[in-house]
């Protein structure tokens, strides 16, 4: 599950990425703009997998001796 969050967290990065840099939505424009059913999807999956990842911050990975 953490990579899966984790790719999804990076392709959530990536498409803001190109909003910022080139005003280009990916998402909104493969899947039929940012009100089309797919999009908002894809946007909720990548929100939650924020969410999931944020998880990541507060546990503990173990200590090898």
């Amino acid at each position: 599950m953490d990579k899966l969050a984790l790719v999804l967290v990076i392709i959530g990065a990536l498409n803001w990425l190109l909003v910022g840099l080139f005003q280009f939505d990916l998402v909104a424009s493969l899947f039929g703009g940012q009100g089309a059913a797919l999009s908002r999807i894809v946007y909720t999956l990548v929100g939650v997998a924020g969410i999931w990842s944020i998880s990541l911050l507060f546990r503990d990975r173990g200590k090898v001796d």
